[in-house]
């Protein structure tokens, strides 16, 4: 075979590989990567412990665990927060949750209740987010405080996880019971 053979059939040889891996790229751009849910549990139960010390439980009839950690309550969700020697010190409800795994954040929306039975007070709000990383709650919504002796209200909110201390970011009304 003379050279202009050989060159002619290399020649083809890599436009016909050329195509072939055109195409396949081609299909790997069109693959779409599955985002959905990867579990679904019901009546769930999560123990969060620090040195063997019973730290929080959060229950949920309804848990939805995405690839990156992520999760779901969609059908509400409780958190009961301990002490360090284990008693219950404070209670968190909500109608819908969500937990971002990598910020370390529960995002609580939706008649979201907490209630402090040490200090005998109860938060409410529309939406609470609950940092478990740093040990605190907070919100840029409407709250409302019930003490032994008063109701506050107003908008926005900073507090210790287990609502032992808070600070109202802007105050709106005292009223004594």
């Amino acid at each position: 075979m003379n050279y202009l053979g050989r060159g002619l059939g290399v020649m083809l040889l890599a436009v016909a590989f050329g195509a072939c891996n055109e195409h396949k790229t081609k299909q790997l751009d069109e693959i779409k990567i599955y985002t959905g849910p990867v579990a679904i549990a019901e009546n769930v139960e999560t123990v969060y412990s620090d040195s063997a010390r019973l730290k929080l439980i959060v229950k949920a009839p309804l848990q939805t665990e995405f690839q990156t950690g992520d999760r779901e309550f969609n059908k509400g969700i409780e958190i009961d927060f301990f002490d360090p020697k284990g008693v219950e010190t404070t209670h968190l409800t909500a109608n819908y949750a969500r937990y971002d795994k990598q910020a370390g954040i529960y995002f609580a929306t939706g008649n979201v209740v907490v209630e402090n039975f040490v200090e005998k007070q109860k938060l409410e709000s529309e939406e609470l987010k609950f940092n478990h990383i740093e040990k605190r709650i907070y919100t840029d919504k409407f709250v409302r405080i019930t003490t032994q002796l008063d109701i506050l209200t107003g908008t926005g909110l900073t507090a210790a996880q287990d609502f032992s201390s808070y600070k109202i970011l802007k105050p709106e009304a005292v009223i004594s019971r």
